[in-house]
């Protein structure tokens, strides 16, 4: 273990930042659940015109999870049935392979890290409440996780000073040690609020998020080593 990285971290968002957004794997949710190719159009940071629900939350206007909890009933009237819960629509939307749903950047980026000596943290809003309980259980790199602190179980939501700082006590570390990345602005902001270095993740520049993330580290990614 590298001496120099053995007191740094690397903390993730979930969703969006190690699993793909659902905006991207649209035509697979089509297919899944028998809709018409073409049937949900609405892209979020992908195409913001055609996506005025996520325009107002990202104008503080409702919050993530009151938005997706809009596109769940959304979707799951659209195959006639009544959805009140996030996990169902995960579950029918990526069927039965989660490992289909994680972006081989994110795999990378952690096994760099770990390699490097540092330790590993996951700081979610949502992530049992949105993916189910067994999702994670069912991801062999979750293994290498130090820390998990998920709001679906301590109530408190970023950018909640204390959802930080619990991460933080956690891993034992100061939060000039450590390297948050999130895919809203939101959550950068509380964290660069507690002293995270952070990462505002590009969720369209997957590889290039990652190794600005590894750079803050340290630690040189693959993508940067290519001629």
């Amino acid at each position: 273990m590298s001496a120099t990285h053995a007191t740094q971290a690397l903390v993730l968002d979930f969703g969006g930042v190690i699993s793909r957004t659902l905006f991207e794997t649209h035509a697979l949710t089509e297919e899944a659940l028998a809709l018409p190719r073409g049937t949900l159009t609405w892209r979020g940071p992908f195409d913001l015109a055609s996506d005025p629900l996520w325009r107002d939350m990202q104008a503080d206007k409702l919050s993530e999870r009151d938005y997706w909890m809009a596109r769940t009933r959304e979707v799951g009237a659209l195959v006639g049935e009544r959805w009140e819960a996030m996990e169902t629509f995960v579950r029918r939307a990526r069927g039965a392979d989660p490992e289909a749903a994680i972006r081989p950047e994110a795999l990378a980026a952690i096994e760099a890290a770990r390699r490097a000596g540092c330790r590993l943290a996951i700081l979610s809003n949502e992530l049992d409440l949105f993916y189910g309980a067994d999702f994670r259980r069912r991801l062999p790199f979750m293994a290498a996780f130090d820390v998990v602190v998920d709001a679906t179980h301590t109530g408190i939501l970023k950018p909640d000073a204390r959802a930080y700082r619990q991460c933080l006590d956690e891993l034992g570390l100061p939060a000039e040690a450590c390297v948050f990345v999130d895919d809203q602005l939101r959550n950068i902001a509380g964290a660069e609020r507690v002293g995270l270095r952070c990462v505002h993740f590009d969720v369209m520049q997957p590889a290039a998020s990652y190794a600005r993330a590894l750079a803050l580290l340290g630690i040189p990614s693959s993508s940067s080593q290519r001629p």
